[in-house]
C-alpha cells in the first residue's frame, strides 16, 4: 500500500501522521509553519499521498491532540508499523512506549532496562531517530542528572522542554512545574 498522511491541528500548531497497511509508518511535531511541515514528510515518505485518516488512525490523531492540550492519554498501544527498523531500536521504543506522560527516564535508564548498561548512547541515536514522535515519547528521555540531552523535532531542546512543560512532567524526583497548581 502506498503510504497516506494527514496533517491536523494541535495546540502547539499542525502535526502530521503517515500510515500504511501494517499501521503508522511516521509521525511529525510542528515545524516552522505548515509548509515546512509538507516538506519534512516529502523528505521521508516522498510517494506519500494526503488522505483523510481511517478510524484507528483518527482515534490517534485525537488521543494527539488531547496529548497537546495537557491530558494524561495513552499512546502506548497505537498501530505503530516497526518494519526495516533495527532490533535495538525496537525494543528501545517498546520501552519508551510505556513512560506515562509527566514522567521521565534518562538514556541509562533505558539501557539498564534492555539489559544493556553501557548502551546510553546507542539509546540516544535510536530516539534521535524516532520516526513516531511523539507516539514513542523520545521527549521523555533525558540525559543523566535530568539534563535535556538532545532533540532532533522541529524547535529542538525548546520543542523538547515545551512537550514536557505540557506534560507538568516530573524530572527525577524533583517536583513537577505545577505540582501546587
Amino acid at each position: 500500500m502506498t503510504p497516506r498522511h494527514a496533517v491536523f491541528a494541535t495546540a502547539i500548531g499542525p502535526c502530521a501522521i503517515a500510515w500504511g497497511g501494517n499501521g503508522i509508518v511516521g509521525a511529525w511535531l510542528p515545524d516552522a509553519d505548515e509548509a515546512a511541515l509538507r516538506r519534512r514528510i516529502r523528505r521521508r515518505l516522498a510517494a506519500s499521498v494526503e488522505d483523510t485518516a481511517p478510524a484507528a488512525i483518527q482515534a490517534v490523531i485525537g488521543r494527539l491532540q488531547a496529548l497537546m492540550t495537557g491530558e494524561r492519554v495513552d499512546l502506548s498501544r497505537s498501530p505503530l508499523d516497526l518494519d526495516g527498523l533495527p532490533d535495538f531500536h525496537r525494543r528501545t521504543y517498546a520501552i519508551a512506549l510505556a513512560i506515562p506522560p509527566g514522567e521521565t527516564r534518562s538514556y541509562g535508564e533505558i539501557a539498564q532496562q534492555l539489559g544493556e548498561p553501557g548502551s546510553a548512547r546507542a539509546v540516544g541515536q535510536a530516539m534521535g531517530s524516532n520516526p513516531f514522535p511523539p507516539i514513542v515519547p523520545c521527549h521523555r528521555v533525558l540525559a543523566a542528572g535530568g539534563r535535556s540531552g538532545g532533540f532532533s523535532s522541529p524547535g529542538g531542546l525548546d520543542m523538547k522542554r515545551r512537550l514536557l512543560v505540557i506534560e507538568r512532567a516530573r524530572i527525577g524526583s524533583e517536583p513537577g512545574l505545577f505540582d501546587d497548581l
